[in-house]
């Protein structure tokens, strides 16, 4: 009947960690190996955690209670990141706000919300755990 195998050839052995990274680093010794495989490893876990983190805030926030206080607009700043290279640079907007227990709450807001307010503007603040919502000034006489 058809053809015989010799047993004695075949290898039912997994390839090893060396044999398996063999074809992307060569003969690299393994202590040359290592740090690569290190660096790759750390840079999907911190994609990961970085992932997770974002999506526990947002059903934190989720979770939270809208809520409306009054408050007094005590400081205006902005972050500008990027722009190195040929990649644009971008700015995040923060607003803090001061309620009348003296408790401060620092919000992300966007450009308009930013170039509509002014430090001193007293008025109502609605948000949701970490999200801003608004700010409605209050008219002063």
């Amino acid at each position: 009947m058809g053809g015989s195998t010799d047993l004695q050839s075949v290898s039912f052995e997994e390839p090893g960690f060396t044999d398996m990274m063999g074809g992307f680093f060569g003969d690299a010794p393994l202590w040359f190996s290592i740090p690569f495989v290190s660096i790759f490893v750390l840079a999907i876990g911190s994609i990961v955690y970085a992932i997770i983190k974002g999506m526990a805030e947002r059903a934190k926030n989720n979770a939270s209670e809208v809520l409306t206080v009054p408050v007094k607009l005590i400081a205006k700043r902005t972050e500008v990141w990027g722009g190195s290279g040929d990649s644009r640079a971008r700015t995040s907007y923060y607003l803090t706000f001061e309620a009348q227990n003296g408790d401060r709450k620092e919000m992300e807001v966007t450009g308009e919300q930013y170039g509509l307010s002014m430090e001193g503007d007293e008025g109502m603040l609605t948000f949701q755990g970490t999200r801003f919502k608004k700010f409605e000034r209050s008219m002063q006489a």
